[in-house]
């Protein structure tokens, strides 16, 4: 796995390495290096590095450097003279390379950086750095966009300039980077936001020798899951197996208006590896699941004029529930009474448990000013998965919208502390997903655009609850798990998009590529097995 870090920790993890004895200015000069080292290998005969007055900028003057000695035409772009620049050590850096072949261009014109780009093979952006946020100002409010529309390849320096890289926010425009060259370790506003749509193939170069040594001295704001984290999951079934040995699950959902999110959730729990499957569905619904899923049992459960589950749900709920290795519960289940009593019921119950969609509601409303207000309600002994998208999680918490990943894994860490509990973890949905236990944070791969489509959130739930049934609770860390699952939905969604087209997936297309999904993870792990072998690593 590998740490992600916030703003604030960069710094710190910054003052640690001087401390060990390696300056600021050998790691600016090692970032350019670094950043000089990506671009070469593009094989470029010219290049433009437009850089802004700080230390970013700094890097992109050391790599314009290096470039230049390596034979490369080399022009750089800069807001001031290069002793005008206010940063001691870009005034250093900028001095020296001036003083090379290095063509210095000092605040061109629009109309003239866009010909100065389109001349360049790669263009390194050096404007703003982690410590940008808010608007923009000129030069680099007519630059940026500048770039952008340029059309060439761009290699950011960090963040792409105009991200804010704790947020991941863009407030007016941003570098749309081919790449991003980020340092130490990737910054969380890469992966939240506007992020993963600005920042382009993350490359991340250490610089210190001994990073792995300090890094563990700083907060990480997340831990990076890699497909070869997932290995211990990939196990063959066993000659003596039998249905209830593969792991059972019960669905707890639908309603007479949404019986199909229950179908999906079933049929992807199946998919994902459970050897038996059953739904409990209110009686209005019942036997249209039934016809839909010929190979799962569906428990009609007493249903109020509506279709939803009625007053007497609970009890027969929780019965039933008890003799699962898993119960997943929400997906198109209304936040009527009766789903009130089941979910209320079923965190009473000793078995694994996977809130998911209208469970969660129904759990914001059993709680006056947010869960973590009121951890009794849901602190248990057996293992609870939470799944909220951000507005979920908003209502979870009683605060106001949640818009990028580090406030959702603010929000998830209220819940996962108040509690307390090491199994209880909640998986915060997003263009990338967090996924916060009570003692880490993970982030597995995002999956494409193509997953924003309604009934996705019911497949993710499913391939949940059948991979937590198949543990059968023999589970060290809950939070791998769930990465597993997570990583699992994403590969279904690059799958599907390849199979139909990015704007034409819908849900249904996800679940019958669940087996496939499973392998391509698991080919993925293999491989990064084999290149770190081969790195000696």
């Amino acid at each position: 796995m590998r740490p992600v870090l916030g703003t604030d920790e960069i710094a710190r993890l910054e003052d640690i390495i001087e401390k060990e004895g390696t300056s600021r200015a050998e790691l600016l000069e090692l970032a350019g290096e670094f950043v000089a080292g990506i671009v070469w290998d593009m094989h470029p005969s010219r290049v433009l590095v437009v850089n802004g007055f700080g230390n970013n900028g700094g890097d992109g003057w050391v790599a314009a450097d290096i470039l230049q000695q390596k034979g490369v035409q080399v022009d750089v772009v800069s807001p001031v003279e290069p002793d005008e620049i206010p940063s001691a050590l870009a005034r250093h850096v900028a001095r020296r390379t001036a003083g090379r072949d290095v063509t210095v261009h000092v605040g061109p014109s629009r109309d003239e950086l866009i010909e100065l780009a389109r001349e360049a093979d790669v263009v390194i952006d050096g404007i703003l750095g982690t410590g940008f946020h808010g608007s923009l100002r000129a030069p680099f409010s007519i630059w940026i966009p500048a770039l952008n529309e340029s059309g060439s390849r761009i290699v950011s320096i960090d963040v792409p300039s105009g991200l804010d890289s704790q947020t991941g926010h863009v407030v007016e425009a941003c570098v749309r980077a081919d790449v991003t060259a980020t340092m130490l370790a990737p910054k969380i506003g890469l992966y939240s936001g506007d992020g993963p749509e600005y920042g382009g193939e993350l490359i991340c170069g250490e610089l210190y020798d001994d990073i792995d040594e300090v890094i563990g001295d700083v907060d990480h704001a997340a831990e990076i899951v890699e497909a070869v984290d997932l290995v211990d999951y990939f196990t063959e079934l066993p000659s003596n197996v039998n249905k209830y040995s593969r792991g059972s699950v019960l669905v707890v959902a639908g309603s007479a208006m949404y019986p199909g999110a229950a179908m999906m959730a079933a049929k992807a729990a199946a998919r994902a590896g459970s050897g038996y499957v059953t739904v409990a569905a209110p009686d209005a619904c019942a036997n249209l699941i039934r016809m839909a899923l010929p190979s799962v049992p569906v428990i009609g459960i007493p249903s109020d004029s509506r279709g939803c589950f009625g007053a007497a749900a609970r009890s027969v709920i929780c019965e039933i529930a008890e003799k699962y290795d898993c119960v997943l519960c929400g997906p198109g289940m209304t936040t009527a009474s009766g789903c009130m009593k089941v979910v209320t019921g079923l965190l009473e119950q000793d078995v694994p448990l996977i809130l998911d969609a209208d469970a969660l509601n129904c759990l914001s409303r059993a709680s006056i000013d947010g869960v973590d207000t009121n951890p009794d309600l849901y602190r248990r002994e057996s293992a609870l998965i939470l799944t909220p998208h951000y507005r979920e999680l908003s209502r979870l918490v009683d605060c106001d919208d949640i818009a990028d990943m580090g406030a959702a894994i603010d929000a998830a860490q209220r819940i996962v502390w108040a509690a307390g509990s090491d199994n209880l973890v909640v998986v915060a949905k997003g263009p990338s997903t967090a996924i916060v236990g009570v003692e880490s944070v993970y982030v597995p791969m995002s999956g494409p655009a193509s997953l924003a489509t309604a009934g996705s959130g019911d497949v993710l739930a499913g391939i949940l609850a059948g991979t937590v049934a198949a543990s059968h609770g023999n589970v060290d860390d809950w939070g791998l798990l769930t990465s597993y699952a997570v990583a699992i939905h994403s590969y279904t969604g690059y799958a599907a998009a390849e199979a139909m087209g990015s704007r034409s997936v819908i849900a249904t297309d996800l679940v019958d590529l669940v087996g496939s999904a499973m392998q391509l993870v698991e080919d993925e792990a293999y491989r990064e097995v084999r290149q770190a072998a081969e790195k000696g690593e």
